[in-house]
């Protein structure tokens, strides 16, 4: 009898110790950003879960944990959860590791200074953290890039991050976009029409920032490749103004006058270093331009240009579309 009695609980005790692992604290369910921090009890762990309404029972959710022997198998970082998980779901989410996600978006063209910021506001890293590896001769050469900062290196792309993630990785991520796209094929290609892959960065960083339609990239690139090839200065506005501490929004004589070497009007061929992020369209579009004879393209206002192939039918232009108010 004493064992029909035993035998009578411990089916009890199994059936109620599974329906508590798989049924949820509450519906419906509500959201929850869960933290476990490193090095943490156990003990602490299913205090915290309680406490934000994720778990019914400490001594049975510690229980089946030990049971299971996940104590050493549960995860630091950021979860999310919502309290219509059961207690099961939420063991196996805090032994996988898969942690909360966040999303930073960077946009094609824009320089190293403007993605700090952003990275800042996403909660990533500190602007000034940022920067500084970014210049980082060091870094650099770990990530094997030509030159003194990363401009031009850190891919435009949408990306997603733990809370965990530091700038350093995020930077790393970044480059090695860049190298899945720059891929073997355009390297060759980047060679055959005579510049190097810093070279090539270098002009779509000018090409995406000249650019109003994407549809234009290419044809922005075959004016520029056509003055390299008569060894016309570049002359593009964009260059002026990268670096410079003074622009408020409108180009002046004293800042075209100015020689740095990234100011296109003051010096020859291209300047020092790229001047923006470009996305892979404008990479394409400096490997591959279209085939004109253009020489000059000046602004329509409405992200389209003109083009010319001299500077009389240029000048024209430029007195239609921004000289007559």
């Amino acid at each position: 009898m004493i064992c029909l009695c035993i035998a009578a609980a411990a089916v009890s005790a199994m059936i109620w110790m599974d329906s508590f692992i798989n049924s949820p604290f509450a519906t419906p369910s509500q959201p929850v950003t869960f933290t476990v921090s490193s090095g943490q009890h156990l003990s602490t762990i299913a205090q915290n879960l309680k406490d934000q309404k994720l778990l019914s029972n400490l001594i049975a959710f510690k229980l089946y944990v030990r049971v299971n022997k996940a104590a050493k198998r549960i995860k630091a970082g950021e979860y999310e959860m919502n309290t219509g998980m059961s207690p099961k779901t939420i063991l196996n989410l805090l032994c996988t590791g898969k942690n909360k996600l966040y999303r930073i978006t960077v946009p094609e063209g824009l320089n190293m200074e403007e993605i700090a910021t952003l990275t800042q506001e996403a909660g990533l890293c500190s602007r000034q953290e940022f920067l500084s590896l970014c210049s980082d001769l060091e870094f650099i050469n770990q990530l094997e890039i030509p030159g003194m900062t990363l401009e031009g290196y850190l891919f435009p792309d949408t990306y997603f991050f733990s809370r965990d993630t530091d700038c350093k990785t995020f930077i790393k991520k970044m480059i090695s976009t860049f190298n899945k796209i720059f891929t073997d094929e355009w390297k060759e290609r980047a060679k055959k029409i005579g510049f190097s892959v810093y070279d090539i960065v270098t002009l779509a960083s000018i090409i995406e920032k000249e650019t109003g339609n994407a549809k234009e990239r290419p044809i922005i690139s075959s004016v520029f490749h056509n003055r390299l090839k008569r060894h016309m200065r570049l002359e593009s506005d964009p260059t002026v103004i990268y670096g410079i501490s003074d622009y408020y929004g409108k180009i002046g004589y004293k800042h075209l006058n100015r020689v740095t070497p990234y100011n296109t009007y003051r010096i020859n061929g291209l300047p020092a270093g790229p001047i923006a992020n470009p996305g892979a369209q404008a990479l394409q579009a400096a490997l591959y331009p279209d085939r004109t004879a253009y020489l000059f393209f000046v602004s329509k206002n409405d992200t389209t240009h003109q083009f010319s192939t001299n500077l009389h039918d240029h000048n024209k232009a430029v007195k239609k579309y921004q000289l007559t108010k």
